[in-house]
């Protein structure tokens, strides 16, 4: 069992299996398309859902307006694109990886033929989705079951050397927000990370990006405790991902909607910017590249 501390200086261990962590961002690399790329501050990572039940219902996109929100987002400056044909929200009917293909492809090769550059994520647990996305230009797998739902993905992301987004989720969508129950949320995700990581790790896969799941078999004390302690997922050294973004977490917070939950949102993030967050995935692009300009401009003051 670790004995997290926090601290300013640098991510340590001490004798005693005592993991000092610094907060501030740290910068991290990933292997996009047989490029190594190298982060020096968080990324922003924009969602376009091709579904017609996401639980936010501006986000719901189609064929035709898919094109057009990729752009606004890029001019916002987003810089990943994550997109998905499935609604995981709780209580959501799984469709089938063939009607999953069908929404996410026209998408996949729409947006890397109008912007070559931007860097596109597949939101999927299905293997044969992913590797048709990867087929049609994706760079890296954003799988919110971490391998549980169809194992194959896994050997996707392996053979095609692409980072791969390893999500913390109790249970399944349909059932995951009845009860949810841990020994400790913080403790119990990060045991969690270190198993998957060293059977990711087994297979070859090294770029990880770590997704503590939001909302996915959590009650809202359990996301806010695993807000507070991002931190505490940097002991891995690897980037961590936060999507909080509009979610019933927020809205509980703030006794409002999906639809009024912009401010507590950006709150969230800043909070998670603060406590290290590498990667912010967001419905509205440019409220979280302004709270990262925020941010990075007071550390560096601090400096």
């Amino acid at each position: 069992m670790f004995n997290i501390c926090r601290c300013k200086g640098d991510t340590v261990t001490s004798k005693n299996n005592t993991i000092l962590i610094k907060n501030r961002f740290t910068p991290f690399t990933l292997n996009l398309r047989g490029q190594l790329k190298t982060f020096d501050r968080p990324l922003v990572m924009g969602i376009l859902n091709l579904t017609p039940d996401s639980f936010y219902t501006l986000s719901r996109l189609n064929e035709e307006t898919i094109i057009e929100r990729a752009g606004q987002m890029i001019a916002e400056g987003v810089d990943i694109l994550d997109i998905g044909g499935q609604s995981t929200r709780p209580g959501a009917e799984r469709i089938s990886a063939e009607e999953e293909r069908m929404r996410i492809e026209p998408a996949v090769r729409a947006i890397r033929s109008a912007f070559p550059e931007v860097i596109i994520s597949i939101d999927t647990f299905y293997g044969s989705v992913a590797q048709r996305a990867l087929e049609l230009g994706a760079d890296l797998i954003n799988d919110v079951s971490a391998g549980s739902l169809d194992p194959e993905i896994i050997e996707v992301a392996a053979m095609a050397g692409c980072p791969y987004v390893l999500m913390h989720m109790q249970g399944e969508p349909q059932m995951m927000q009845h009860n949810p129950q841990y020994t400790h949320v913080v403790n119990d995700i990060i045991y969690f990370f270190s198993e998957k990581i060293k059977l990711l790790r087994s297979k070859g896969i090294h770029d990880i990006v770590l997704d503590p799941g939001f909302g996915f078999g959590k009650t809202a004390e359990h996301n806010f405790e695993l807000l507070a302690a991002t931190h505490d997922l940097k002991l891995f050294n690897l980037p961590v991902l936060i999507g909080v973004s509009r979610k019933k977490m927020i809205q509980r917070a703030i006794s409002g909607t999906a639809e009024e939950a912009l401010s507590g949102t950006i709150a969230a993030n800043t909070i998670a910017l603060l406590e290290g967050a590498s990667i912010l995935r967001v419905h509205d692009v440019k409220p979280a590249v302004d709270a990262r300009s925020i941010v990075l401009n007071t550390q560096k003051e601090k400096q």
